[in-house]
């Protein structure tokens, strides 16, 4: 499932939902210190800002609320776009994810065939803001893989579903969800 390169290695949907309980485990915990806050709500708000009193979601090690908040919806994207190229390309070998590590795999997700898949994951309110999508699509935009997606979770999206008015560049657009 994980190894020593900084990616994890997904290659059946057990494996995917294996690390999504592994990011559920990590919610827990900071539920947990949630639950047991009393006092100035501004101490608490400085602690998730500025404490390590969160949980990285895969590894558990301590980082800040407010990084566990973005990390745990960048895995739980990839996990579930992860899930849904097991379904499109079940030839692949699996495939691995690297989501923000940026110097771990050159996309999120790539497949174990050489060549084969490629994608960019993230998780916004709006698959516009910030010109993600639009700078997502950019990356893809020059690369060798013979399939290239652009993967978002977004509340105004809450389903697994191609979204053809999005693509451009024969770069698929898919929203995923839980």
């Amino acid at each position: 499932m994980t190894n020593e390169t900084g990616y994890l290695i997904v290659q059946t949907v057990a494996d995917a939902d294996a690390l999504m309980a592994r990011v559920r485990e990590s919610a827990d915990y900071v539920r947990e210190w949630l639950i047991a806050q009393t006092g100035d709500p501004l101490a608490m708000l400085r602690a998730m800002k500025f404490e390590t009193v969160g949980f990285h979601p895969i590894n558990h090690r301590p980082i800040n609320f407010v990084e566990q908040i973005n990390q745990t919806w960048t895995f739980t994207a990839a996990l579930a776009a992860a899930r849904q190229l097991l379904a499109l390309h079940p030839d692949a070998g699996g495939f691995r994810l690297a989501p923000g590590a940026h110097a771990a795999l050159p996309l999120d997700i790539m497949s174990e065939q050489e060549g084969l898949v490629g994608a960019k994951v993230f998780a916004a309110v709006w698959p516009h803001s910030n010109g993600k999508l639009e700078n997502d699509l950019d990356k893809l935009k020059g690369r060798p893989e013979k399939h290239r997606y652009v993967f978002f979770m977004s509340p105004r999206f809450p389903s697994n579903k191609r979204r053809f008015e999005l693509e451009r560049d024969g770069i698929q657009v898919w929203s995923v969800d839980v």
